[in-house]
């Protein structure tokens, strides 16, 4: 029986002390203000103002749906302006399943300038690595996978960021470290430092080793990059690492870094997210921001 237009109205009576005045702010003559109290009371069977009181009067139960007004519209109004610049692109979630470890060392830059161009904006990281992250993206549990994995399906859009290279990372003194061809075998007596993922989203095993049917000595699994760097410098065995991280570590590291194969193993990072919200102004910067950063590559 009650509306929010009714609430408004008696809030409005509440704060400008008349009839007229309300009308005035509501933008309806006050003899339409007076049916629509009417109105209401008939609905309800209770008078809300006393009558023939001067100035208005409101009743025990004038007096409780204004108090029903006073604490539901705030947080009604707050709502509508929320949807408003949700709708507008404003504001909005972007909770984000990352699918490598090693795309922090570039993600984490670009959402720091990400927050302050969209301070609304809700962010959030999960790593895609206990839960499958395209099915989570259509089911609506997050809304951005980064992966260099693209799937053909209708309801996702696969935006491209930037390629990079897979390069072999060793130690100086490493009998790998010179060596003019790095083949698929060179890797059997090794030791190989990875992150602790599955095979199938590692691209060193999926572009290089696996197609070759070659099995590395050892698998080490470590969390950190920077733990992956120092166990490499101290000579524990070989990594394959994306490019802009082995760029980046170069200021610190003497580490050499070689090609994999005559052509390298070069991929794609992509930007998944779902087709209907391709609109979204907030989604379309955070692709450009991450393009533009180019995955540490320098001018």
């Amino acid at each position: 029986m009650i509306d929010l237009r009714h609430l408004r109205s008696l809030r409005a009576i509440h704060e400008k002390g008349s009839l007229a005045r309300a009308a005035d702010t509501l933008c309806v003559t006050q003899s339409a203000l007076s049916h629509q109290i009417k109105g209401l009371e008939a609905l309800l069977g209770l008078d809300l103002y006393m009558r023939n009181s001067r100035p208005l009067r409101l009743t025990a139960a004038g007096a409780k749906v204004l108090e029903a007004a006073q604490r539901l519209l705030p947080e009604v109004e707050a709502l509508e302006e929320d949807l408003s610049r949700m709708a507008g692109g404003q504001s909005g979630r972007m909770l984000i399943a990352i699918e490598c470890h090693a795309c922090f060392e570039w993600l984490l830059p670009v959402l720091e300038g990400f927050r302050t161009r969209w301070p609304e904006v809700e962010i959030d990281i999960r790593i895609g690595l206990s839960f499958e992250a395209i099915p989570a993206l259509q089911r609506g549990l997050v809304d951005l996978v980064i992966s260099s994995d693209p799937v053909e399906t209708g309801d996702v859009m696969f935006a491209p960021l930037f390629g990079y290279e897979g390069l072999l990372v060793a130690a100086p003194g490493h009998p790998l470290a010179t060596k003019p061809l790095i083949e698929p075998e060179d890797f059997r007596d090794q030791t190989l430092i990875t992150y602790p993922v599955e095979r199938g989203r590692l691209d060193v095993f999926t572009g290089f080793l696996g197609p070759a049917g070659v099995e590395p000595a050892e698998l080490r699994p470590v969390e950190l990059t920077a733990v992956i760097l120092l166990l490499v410098a101290s000579g524990k065995g070989i990594s394959v690492l994306p490019d802009w991280v082995l760029r980046s570590a170069a200021r610190d590291t003497n580490l050499a870094r070689r090609s994999l194969g005559p052509a390298g193993l070069h991929r794609t990072l992509f930007a998944a997210h779902r087709t209907e919200e391709a609109g979204r102004a907030y989604l379309a910067d955070f692709i450009e921001a991450a393009r533009a950063w180019k995955g540490g590559r320098e001018d």
